[in-house]
């Protein structure tokens, strides 16, 4: 009993990764004040098992909230977004190449642990989306989720784009639910199905 409470304290103290994201910082686990919420959005792959790590993928797929706490774009305000993020094909003028983000994906992996190792059973994706006003090569808004893309948290990107552009939802509030539970958000501003 006392082996299993010394490993969990240790697992929950690791500060820091030992690998380096693509920009040269280490993936830091920070403190958060998001919750650990049952996933409600069906369909999701299932984390893969892990292999220790110093992140630790949540039900969902979510991602480590101390590891990928999501981080949003200082360029998108709720002012600019039908120049920004309602306008279309934005996102494609600020989406890292993919020789970051595979980097990025490579250490992603081995930081949450994940046994398979295969890049094609992840996407390196933002946990605020670009189309959300996520930060487009912050490594602490990028993570390896599982599964192939397109994906659930696909759809919830899209909705929750509709309805900040529409005017029902305010960018930060959007921000919020998804970088909190992506699984819950719709549900927790009041939208979607």
């Amino acid at each position: 009993m006392m082996a299993l409470v010394l490993a969990l304290a240790s697992t929950q103290s690791a500060c820091q990764s030992k690998s380096k994201t693509g920009t040269g910082q280490p993936r830091s686990r920070v403190t958060s004040t998001h919750t650990n919420r049952s996933p409600s959005a069906g369909g999701t792959a299932p984390a893969p098992s892990a292999t220790g790590g110093t992140c630790h993928a949540r039900p969902g797929p979510l991602p480590d909230p101390g590891c990928t706490p999501g981080v949003t774009n200082p360029q998108v305000t709720q002012a600019n977004i039908a120049t920004t993020i309602c306008k279309s094909g934005w996102t494609a003028t600020i989406r890292p190449p993919a020789s970051y983000t595979n980097k990025l994906k490579t250490d992603g992996i081995r930081d949450y642990g994940y046994g398979d190792t295969s890049m094609s059973k992840y996407e390196e994706d933002h946990l605020i989306s670009l189309e959300l006003g996520g930060a487009p090569s912050d490594p602490k808004n990028l993570w390896p989720e599982p599964g192939a893309s397109p994906n659930p948290k696909d759809k919830v990107e899209n909705d929750l784009n509709h309805a900040v552009c529409s005017g029902k939802v305010q960018l930060a509030d959007a921000q919020r639910a998804i970088s909190t539970d992506w699984t819950t958000a719709e549900r927790t501003l009041g939208i979607g199905s």
